[in-house]
């Protein structure tokens, strides 16, 4: 099961590289100086991201941890 472990450590970076980029997105967005409606819309699209890779590193752990146990 050495195949389930490398793929969930590729999940895993995937989803932390996701969460790093919607750090980028969420500072670009605080420094732009949007309007109070047009931040929270952008903010919006950050979070929807953020749970996102959020879901795809948990799925890429449990895959990994999956993958040991069975080795």
């Amino acid at each position: 099961m050495d195949w389930m472990i490398w793929i969930g450590a590729a999940l895993t970076i995937l989803g932390v590289a996701g969460l790093v980029w919607c750090i980028v997105l969420a500072m670009r967005a605080k420094k732009s100086g949007l309007p109070d409606a047009a931040m929270r819309a952008a903010l919006q699209r950050v979070v929807v991201l953020n749970m996102a890779a959020l879901a795809l590193s948990g799925i890429g752990l449990m895959c990994v941890v999956f993958g040991v146990i069975v080795a």
